[in-house]
């Protein structure tokens, strides 16, 4: 399974990416041909080598992201040692503030804990945030770029970033291949959520249909009455407005009578 997840990429389609390459991962089933962002186009031409002073078998390492700020490495250690012993935590922080930064890299003894932490752990609620869990990718998956250079996997919708072909975000099959049944490399968990919301959205057209067209219909109607001036209504606003102005020239004449009889007393006092 290791030497899997470092093999070289082949022709044959599949859910989870073998080799990183920034452009496949820009694209929901790894066929595009051109970026379609600009942080495609940055993780293209980055050239990333892999921090040499990262110690510890990747092979042994998980990835543990998403999780709250306020963990420390105390709860880490106390959650994923249920899975087996723990040679090395590291809980990524800021060199500046030390406040974390939100993921860890947890190394393990043996092959047997890590995949046990790799299959059970994922989606696991600590502290409130719910965690997501991978292999460390920057020194088994070639040609890794990290997101900070605009590649890496997964990220949500509402950064117009996305990256597939990782546990999160696997490619989904493109039209012109035929079905391919992986259960290790299932759908995403977020991939399945919000297909199954689609589908729920969208679950019976027809009378959702029916209902546009009704209210589209109303909506026009009301815009084309709005439109319409009746004959009385334009005479009654034209009259409105013609007493308005009448009254306030009234008003004007009259503030001006005043102002020139306030000067004639000043000079007379003068």
């Amino acid at each position: 399974m290791r030497h899997d997840r470092t093999s070289s990429s082949t022709n044959k389609w599949m859910p989870i990416a073998k080799e990183y390459d920034p452009l496949k991962a820009g694209s929901i089933d790894g066929t595009d041909e051109e970026p379609h962002d600009r942080a495609v186009w940055r993780a293209m031409l980055a050239r990333y080598v892999p921090n040499k002073g990262v110690t510890g078998d990747p092979l042994l390492t998980l990835f543990v992201a998403r999780l709250n700020l306020q963990t420390k490495e105390e709860k880490l250690k106390e959650v994923f040692s249920r899975y087996g012993d723990i040679r090395r935590l590291r809980l990524v922080r800021d060199l500046v503030t030390g406040f974390s930064k939100g993921y860890a890299f947890i190394e393990y003894k043996d092959e047997r804990s890590l995949l046990n932490a790799y299959r059970d752990a994922d989606g696991l609620i600590i502290d409130q945030n719910e965690i997501f869990v991978d292999y460390e990718l920057e020194r088994t998956l070639k040609g890794w770029i990290p997101r900070r250079l605009g590649g890496g996997l997964g990220g949500k919708k509402e950064s117009g970033q996305l990256r597939f072909g990782g546990r999160d975000r696997p490619f989904r099959k493109p039209i012109n291949l035929p079905a391919v049944k992986n259960d290790l490399h299932r759908e995403g968990k977020r991939e399945r959520r919000e297909r199954s919301q689609s589908r729920e959205r969208h679950w019976d057209p027809r009378p959702r249909d029916r209902d546009h067209d009704r209210g589209r219909e109303k909506r026009w109607q009301e815009r084309e009455s709005s439109r319409a001036w009746p004959e009385n209504d334009w005479e009654r606003d034209r009259e409105r407005d013609s007493r308005d102005d009448r009254m306030r020239g009234r008003e004007k004449r009259d503030r001006n009578k005043w102002r020139l009889s306030s000067k004639a007393e000043d000079e007379d006092r003068a």
